[in-house]
């Protein structure tokens, strides 16, 4: 009785032993992507950034982010079928509450809202040609690439019969500020290779982490992609300022009152001075 006993717990290790070492296998990952199950493609993207950290100072002006790569194939470019890289460089996400004003009674008043629960506080398009040649609509819909898609979702209910005026009149603010662009032709390839995108970054950056992504395409379909990260943060005297507003408002109001005084007095002197 005990030697089958015995024998029947081999039998069952010798099962369980296969499958668990199944569960436990880790595929590799491959550089500034996640962990994913899906086989590598023939042709990936290899790519890198000019620097991944940007420091805002109280002299900030804006900055310049090159990002580039190649295109690694695991057999020969496939024929006939389109080429195209696009570059997308999106900032930290954000509520954003979009009012309407009507006239009442010869008054503006705010008469409509709609309210997105996400909208990128920048969000910068480099494609290698026009985006409606190069990306088909489910590929833009699954990936959320084009600026109209970047915003994630409405929060609240929505009191509107059409919301898409409200999203347009927030993208075209953001366009004339200069946080949203659409650059076509802003990436470019050599030999169908190589690529680099160079995005200008506006001097009103919001603090936070902004995440670039590189989406290779073939007829307008996802072929691979690649993701990763910049760090934008307030240094120096910025930072100071940021954190003392932030975590001690009071001691913050003194000193701007304190400096405001000062200032006041010193007008006040350098005018009689001059007189």
């Amino acid at each position: 009785m005990m030697i089958r006993t015995a024998l029947l717990a081999l039998g069952l290790c010798a099962v369980a032993l296969p499958a668990l070492a199944q569960d436990q296998q880790v595929l590799p990952a491959r550089p500034g992507m996640p962990i994913t199950n899906r086989p590598e493609p023939d042709e990936q993207i290899v790519a890198g950034l000019s620097r991944d950290n940007i420091g805002i100072t109280t002299s900030f002006d804006g900055s310049q982010i090159l990002i580039y790569g190649a295109i690694k194939r695991e057999k020969p470019e496939p024929e006939g079928q389109k080429l195209a890289v696009i570059v997308t460089l999106e900032g930290p996400l954000g509520p954003v509450t979009i009012r309407k004003k009507s006239r009442e009674f010869g008054i503006w008043v705010n008469t409509a809202s709609v309210g997105v629960a996400a909208a990128p506080s920048y969000y910068a398009v480099a494609t290698s040609g026009p985006l409606g040649d190069i990306l088909d609509r489910r590929t833009d819909t699954q990936q959320r690439i084009s600026i109209p898609l970047a915003m994630r979702a409405f929060s609240g209910p929505i009191t509107v019969d059409d919301s898409i005026p409200f999203t347009e009149a927030l993208v075209d603010i953001r366009k004339e500020q200069g946080l949203y662009k659409l650059e076509t032709g802003g990436v470019h390839i050599v030999d169908n290779t190589l690529f680099r995108a160079d995005f200008a970054l506006p001097a009103n950056l919001t603090e936070g982490d902004y995440k670039t992504r590189i989406f290779l395409l073939r007829d307008g379909k996802l072929v691979d992609k690649y993701q990763s990260a910049i760090e934008v943060r307030k240094v120096g005297l910025e930072r100071w300022l940021y954190t003392l507003a932030h975590e001690n408002a009071a001691l913050y109001g003194l000193l701007s009152l304190a400096l405001a005084v000062f200032a006041g007095w010193a007008a006040a002197a350098i005018f009689r001075f001059v007189r």
